[in-house]
């Protein structure tokens, strides 16, 4: 049998997407400070990726997707007081940055678009599973063996059910 593993952490978690869609591409000047900023912030962060696994850092990861919309990236963190005391932290590489983004768009407006959405996930609303591979919170926090919270989907995610804890007795791995 495959090796079933879930995420590590344990706790809430706030899922943060940060996106940018470039909207003039021919606007170069104005995608550039985008660009080179989000990877020094992501660099800061990851720096501190030691300090979260010891539960000192509010940070716990981070994963970059390009798809048809631009770039996206998922963080996740402990808390949204702490994803917002970095993202407020001026002596944090994000304020810089966006300062720096509103100066650089203000000559050329819709020539980039940021967005951002936040979610605040309580424990009892998480679910994973990753069998051989270590992707999203899994990679951020560390994986477990599955069976830790459960050997299906609906008791890691607890909302198994009688029917389903029968069900578990017939398919439970040996």
């Amino acid at each position: 049998m495959a090796d079933r593993r879930t995420h590590a952490h344990d706790g809430d978690v706030v899922v943060f997407l940060i996106g940018m869609r470039p909207t003039k591409w021919w606007r170069v000047d104005k995608l550039a400070p985008v660009l080179a900023a989000m990877p020094r912030m992501l660099a800061e962060l990851e720096r501190n990726k030691a300090r979260a696994a010891q539960g000192l850092e509010p940070h716990l990861g981070s994963r970059t997707a390009i798809g048809p919309g631009g770039p996206v990236v998922i963080q996740y963190w402990r808390s949204t007081d702490e994803l917002y005391a970095y993202a407020s932290n001026p002596d944090a590489a994000h304020v810089p940055a966006w300062r720096a983004f509103n100066r650089a768009v203000r000559s050329a407006p819709g020539a980039v678009g940021i967005w951002h959405e936040t979610y605040a996930v309580p424990a009892a609303g998480i679910e994973t599973m990753y069998v051989d591979a270590e992707v999203g919170l899994g990679a951020a926090t560390g994986t477990v063996p599955a069976g830790r919270r459960g050997n299906r989907a609906a008791q890691r995610l607890g909302t198994t059910t009688q029917s389903d804890a029968a069900t578990d007795a017939e398919v439970a791995p040996a």
